[in-house]
Formats: structure tokens, sequence, C-alpha cells
């Protein structure tokens, strides 16, 4: 018998934290839209309490199937408090470009959001932390792990890896010009969209590295998900 995986819903669950509340027209729940938007940005957004204090930590983190994988320190605050079980909540933004209105209050950003909401569950064992640094290093860059040193098992008892299931998560998007009224368009100057996009710059070699070395195809030709 063919034992094939559940395709998962189309939309992730939709629940009170994960409502959107303002401009909620811009909210989505579909599974794709908010995969596609956590496998194009790099850095995400951690807030949690500590110590009766919020905080909001950035750091770097992958996707693997229905699961985000971050990693840091067994000393780090972040991942002490979210292995604790302690209720956090992640955020991505990619921005898209500058909106320009004719009115001050009007002036906007085009932009793609995911919030993640969850609890965290800490990853044991040498194979399945080493598995997740795998992912980690080919995030950054495809191939990569096979022309790397990989972790000792020093760095590997030193590092806390960390899976939020992708349970409850919702996007947000705006995309357009300005939204005013018509007579705000009479004699204005200049209005529109001034598009961005995360594009590489020119390779720098390290000095301590090897001189001789040429940059590698994938990274001369680097490029993210669009």
């Amino acid at each position: 018998m063919k034992n094939d995986k559940p395709t998962p819903p189309t939309d992730l669950q939709h629940t009170e934290r994960t409502r959107v509340t303002r401009k909620p027209d811009r909210g989505s729940w579909d599974r794709e839209l908010i995969y596609s938007i956590l496998d194009q940005a790099f850095v995400c957004s951690i807030a949690f309490i500590s110590d009766g204090i919020p905080i909001v930590v950035p750091t770097n983190y992958v996707r693997v199937g229905d699961k985000l994988y971050l990693h840091g320190s067994m000393a780090s605050r972040l991942m002490k408090t979210l292995a604790s079980g302690a209720p956090f909540t992640i955020n991505v933004t990619i921005l898209d470009g500058i909106v320009f209105s004719p009115t001050a209050t009007g002036h906007s950003v085009n932009y793609r959001s995911v919030v993640v909401m969850g609890k965290a569950e800490v990853i044991e064992g040498h194979d399945a932390k080493l598995a997740a640094m795998r992912d980690f290093v080919e995030y950054v860059l495809k191939g990569r792990w096979n022309e790397v040193r990989p972790p000792t098992e020093q760095e590997l008892k030193g590092t806390m890896v960390i899976a939020v299931p992708l349970v409850e998560a919702s996007s947000k998007v705006r995309t357009g010009f300005a939204v005013n009224d018509a007579a705000e368009y009479e004699g204005s100057n200049w209005t529109g969209v001034l598009p961005f996009k995360w594009t590489p710059g020119e390779p720098l070699r390290d000095p301590r590295g090897n001189p001789d070395a040429p940059v590698p195809a994938n990274v001369a030709r680097y490029t993210r998900p669009q």
C-alpha cells in the first residue's frame, strides 16, 4: 500500500490570536502565501517577556516543511525562554516599496508580512540537531554544507535548536498606490511607488581566507526566492 503523507489544508487554522483586525482585507491564512514569504525573508523578530520586560530579538531561521527552526547558544536568554514553554510571537516582514501620497498622512509602504504564534519544541539528539544545522547552512546558501567544516561535538552541545510548528500563523500584504480621495491629486507633486528588491552586492573576499580560491558560482549568482 502506498504510504503518502496527507496533503495539508490550503489555509492555516484561523484563531483569535491570528485574526487581522486592522485592514482585514489585507490578511490571509493561505499556507502557500505564508510559506513563500517565509522562504524569501532571511531574518525574523521574536517578541517575548523576560523578567516582566517585553523583549524583541532579531534572529535567522529556516523553514523545513511545516515547521520553523531557530538556533542559538544554550546560554541565550531567547532560547532558554522559548524552551521553557513561554508564549512568544515571530514576525517576518519584506519591504516591497515606498508609497508616495499627495498628503503627508497618506504615505505608506508596500510589504508582505507573516506573524507566527505557537509553542516551541526543543530538538534533542545528535542526528536531529546536525540535520537542523545542515538545513540552516543550506538555507543561507544551497550547496554550502559540503564546502565547510561540519559542527564539532562541542559546538553541537553548546547549540540549542528549537522547532516552531506552523499552526497559528497569518500573513498581511499591502500592494498598490496611495489611498486618497481624487481631489487630493489636483495640482499635487509626484505620487507613486518606489519599488524595493533585495539584491546581493559584489562578493568581498575575507583577507584571512585562501587568496587563490575562486568565488563559487552559487555565491557569484546568489539569488533569493522572489
